[in-house]
């Protein structure tokens, strides 16, 4: 358990406030944002979207303290992380889009994360600069180069003091390796390695070495005709070095252990719920498929999304997962026109709380789902403007399948498929939670009395 956080209690679990109003990023589909993550101390949160932009926000120092201020974050740095490119060899366009950002543990003042697009990873370094140097021999004060034999004296440079600029610099460019579309990446904990994944292969880098990476999972058939699955997502295990995880296409979870041997190809364990034969349908495969996998903070347990449901597995168990949890199963009417608008295609993520008690996920409407793990106990949320007052308390909200509807519920067939909520992070020791709806950014906290 994180210290600072324990277990969430009835009255605030569901009881969060928005913190400040909506972050709009834009209007164009280029300010879709397209990831959301805390760093380790949950100071900052970056956010990447698909025009190949970073925006870190940083929480407010005076905040901490303060009850009703304390989750306020404002922009820190935006920096332009990926442009888009084109394949001459193969005649294809690669997005600019983010697909996904992962910190590293903060070792000085300056601060480093990865993001990555469709094919490469950048390693960038955010720093601050609030003095700059004077008095130089060489040089005037506009930096051009002085005549040596004008120069009568010596001075000693001084830093004088000047604005906070935040700058954000790429210290590594991590290219060429993937074949196909980066779908994850993970910092590895010895913070010296880091994987990525794509549609059927997992590299393992080196922080220092951009030009090669060493390939440690490779599920490419021989024959392509035969591909019957894809990898679409992994995890490296939060305390383990030589651990990991990859979710598949089939609803499977293979944990890999590279102390067995270099090539991952045959897993150490393999985690496959049984199909009830009385649920199959056309969808089943689709629905199956695993969007995301996380590893809880305590390194115990595996958290899957697929498209109706969030389970939790135990390491040690792998036939079924111990705790299963509904997120949207009033859809299971609507696959139908789901499939035919290509929402049944679409990619949730889901996070833990601080202290594992907790998960959430997205869903569509803008609505986003809380499980307390201890209690059982389940809500919905709603991210919109109606409600984006500060300090404005969430309602629950509720979805009628059939029947009468009450006046505070909404029936199924009146919700709004294009507002989905597919990234959300949680601040990883205190009950702050950042909520990514298409191009605009919702940040909400536990109300405290």
């Amino acid at each position: 358990m994180i210290p600072g956080i324990g277990t969430l209690t009835q009255d605030t679990l569901w009881c969060f406030s928005q913190v400040k109003g909506t972050i709009e990023f834009g209007t164009t589909e280029a300010d879709i944002i397209s990831t959301v993550e805390f760093n380790h101390t949950g100071e900052l949160l970056a956010t990447g979207d698909k025009g190949g932009r970073v925006v870190i926000f940083q929480r407010e120092q005076e905040s901490k303290n303060q009850i009703h201020r304390r989750g306020e974050y404002n922009v820190y740095s935006t920096f332009q992380s990926h442009e888009p490119e084109f394949d001459y060899l193969k005649s294809l366009e690669i997005e600019e889009k983010i697909n996904k950002i992962r910190w590293l543990p903060q070792q000085n003042a300056a601060y480093f994360l990865l993001s990555t697009n469709d094919k490469t990873v950048k390693l960038w370094k955010v720093s601050e600069r609030d003095k700059r140097p004077e008095g130089y021999n060489l040089k005037d004060e506009e930096g051009r180069l002085r005549d040596p034999s004008t120069i009568t004296t010596l001075r000693v440079p001084v830093l004088r003091p000047m604005d906070l600029m935040v700058e954000a610099t790429p210290r590594r460019v991590f290219a060429n390796a993937h074949t196909y579309h980066i779908n994850s990446i993970s910092v590895n904990s010895d913070y010296e390695t880091y994987m990525s994944a794509d549609d059927l292969r997992i590299n393992l880098w080196n922080f220092e070495i951009t030009n090669q990476s060493f390939n440690i999972v490779d599920i490419k058939p021989a024959n392509m005709e035969e591909l019957t699955e894809v990898i679409t997502a992994a995890e490296f295990h939060p305390h383990h070095c030589n651990t990991f995880v990859y979710s598949s296409s089939k609803g499977t979870i293979r944990l890999c252990d590279m102390r067995a041997s270099a090539l991952c190809d045959r897993h150490t364990k393999f985690f496959e719920e049984p199909e009830d034969p009385s649920n199959r349908s056309f969808f089943s495969e689709i629905i199956s498929s695993i969007s995301d996998v996380k590893f809880s903070h305590s390194g115990r347990y595996i958290m899957t999304r697929d498209y109706l449901t969030v389970k939790v597995w135990d390491l040690n168990m792998e036939n079924r997962p111990i705790e299963t949890y509904q997120v949207h199963d009033y859809l299971r009417s609507k696959l139908c026109s789901l499939y035919e608008n290509d929402c049944i295609f679409d990619k949730f993520e889901c996070v833990w709380n601080g202290s594992d008690s907790v998960i959430m996920t997205g869903s569509y409407n803008n609505f986003f789902r809380m499980f307390d793990r201890n209690t059982k106990r389940d809500v919905t949320l709603e991210a919109s403007r109606e409600n984006s007052k500060p300090r404005a308390i969430l309602k629950p909200r509720k979805v009628c399948v059939g029947g009468k509807r009450r006046k505070d519920e909404i029936s199924v067939d009146s919700l709004d498929f294009s507002k989905k909520i597919l990234h959300t992070a949680w601040h990883p020791s205190e009950n702050i939670i950042a909520v990514a709806a298409t191009n605009n950014l919702y940040i909400f906290q536990d109300k405290v009395n």
